[in-house]
């Protein structure tokens, strides 16, 4: 199996998830989407398969990447994918605007995701030096049925947790363009404002459940709640995950447990510490989930099962 990171370039500092390959000076977009091996377009081609020997259209097309041929997803109807060069001009203008530095960019999955990590001026301190810094990833999914995504992705400096701004629906912290209408610049640069807004809520949040304090027995139902294990067989009670058993163990010891010591706060943290740099067989992987799959959801429930807590200590 192929790694699930293909390609990344990032500039400055060694980016929290420790990939990719480092660039020097002030690049522009296109440059930068150079660097990271970005630069080829897709293109769709029709679709075959194979039937008692013969080689039958199937009515759908594929789209591949021009250079190579490699495959990436099947479409049907009217769909208009973004080329990676319209993507990043479009990034760099959105960047522009928002006084945003690009940090990061690869691809995921074989070139289906491909993406930006870009950080914004929108960031704070808590409880006398916990810094969160806010970043907002750009993808550009090259998988039918999907469009320009932008996330915004704070990032807790001390310990490289990546943590999620979104309460009760994933919408709050996220913009999405369907392909299938004409890529429009402007309508994305609308939602600017939403990054600084979502920041404000989140430090709100976070200095929250710095004042207030976990019980042990509590914050193990917690983290079973988190990360939930299996019943026993000749019992009632259920077994507490490897998991969430870890995630308690590391709760003094986590970088930053010194921040808001025996606090929501930091159980949430430890939460996330797990989700970014424990659980998954590699870095990859993790990366993947975290912004694209499970993790990420895993994170949104975290956050709010931590202000229920919080709401009743």
């Amino acid at each position: 199996m192929a790694h699930a990171v293909e390609t990344m370039a990032y500039a400055g500092q060694v980016p929290w998830h420790g990939l990719g390959t480092r660039v020097e000076g002030d690049l522009t977009p296109a440059e930068f989407m150079k660097e990271a091996g970005l630069d080829w377009n897709v293109v769709s081609v029709p679709a075959y398969a194979q039937f008692n020997g013969k080689k039958i259209h199937s009515g759908h097309e594929m789209l591949i990447r021009e250079s190579d041929g490699v495959p990436l997803t099947m479409i049907t109807g009217a769909w208009n994918p973004v080329q990676n060069a319209d993507a990043f001009e479009f990034f760099g203008e959105f960047c522009e605007a928002g006084s945003m530095t690009m940090e990061t960019a690869g691809s995921l999955r074989g070139g289906q995701w491909v993406w930006v990590l870009a950080k914004s001026t929108e960031s704070f301190s808590l409880f006398g030096g916990d810094d969160v810094d806010s970043y907002l990833l750009f993808s550009n999914p090259h998988i039918y049925g999907r469009g320009i995504d932008i996330q915004f992705t704070p990032v807790r400096v001390v310990c490289n947790n990546t943590l999620n701004l979104s309460l009760n629906t994933a919408s709050k912290n996220q913009v999405r363009f369907n392909h299938r209408r004409v890529f429009d610049p402007d309508l994305a640069k609308d939602m600017l404002g939403l990054a600084a807004d979502k920041m404000e809520r989140f430090k709100t949040m976070a200095l929250f459940l710095g004042t207030k304090s976990y019980k042990d027995e509590i914050v193990k139902e917690y983290f079973d709640e988190i990360f939930p294990g299996y019943s026993k067989k000749d019992a009632s009670e259920k077994e507490s995950s490897k998991n969430a058993v870890r995630a308690f163990e590391i709760l003094e010891t986590q970088p930053g447990a010194n921040f808001a010591s025996n606090s929501w706060w930091q159980a949430f943290n430890a939460s996330t510490y797990m989700i970014d740099h424990e659980i998954g067989r590699t870095e990859e992987s993790r990366l993947t989930s975290n912004w694209y799959g499970a993790n990420k959801q895993l994170k949104v429930k975290a956050l709010e099962k931590a202000v229920e807590y919080a709401e009743v200590a």
